[in-house]
């Protein structure tokens, strides 16, 4: 598979991406819990069936030390017993703020005040925009089709 253009070799594109991966780093620095992070960026990447994203974040989540059973349960987080309830919090408003289409009300208030439960106020906002800066993400290598499987944990910086 090809993708449609090369979309990363893009002047506009390559100004475009700086402020993202600025973004991304304000996150990284964050007090919101790295595992937390890349559960978010898988769980959504899942749900857009985002390839490139879902190769990206779960290697790069195992080479963070994450392990492969609670790589492979993501999907199915809401029987598996190997997450937090903190985590299970960020990948229930993962789903709601991924799946806006979904919902005529959007997030729920039981939602956002389980989150809130578990994260002060700074790694909300962290949560919030990582769940935010992950869709953006997905939708532009979804859109182009950009091919997935070879990357390598620490690529791009």
């Amino acid at each position: 598979m090809d993708a449609r253009f090369n979309y990363y070799g893009n002047p506009v594109v390559a100004k475009y991406m700086k402020y993202l991966q600025s973004a991304g780093k304000v996150l990284a620095d964050s007090t919101l819990p790295a595992a937390t992070r890349h559960l978010v960026e898988i769980r959504a990447s899942q749900i857009n069936g985002c390839a490139v994203c879902v190769d990206m974040h779960t290697k790069d989540a195992a080479h963070a030390g994450e392990t492969s059973v609670r790589l492979n349960l993501i999907a199915a987080w809401r029987e598996a017993t190997v997450f937090t309830d903190a985590e299970r919090a960020a990948l229930e408003l993962t789903e709601q703020g991924t799946r806006l289409a979904d919902a005529a009300g959007g997030v729920t208030d039981e939602a956002w005040a389980n989150a809130a439960k578990h994260y002060d106020e700074d790694q909300l906002a962290a949560l919030v925009s990582g769940i935010a800066l992950i869709n953006t993400w997905n939708r532009m290598n979804v859109i182009v089709q950009q091919p997935a499987g070879d990357y390598q944990p620490g690529q791009f910086g």
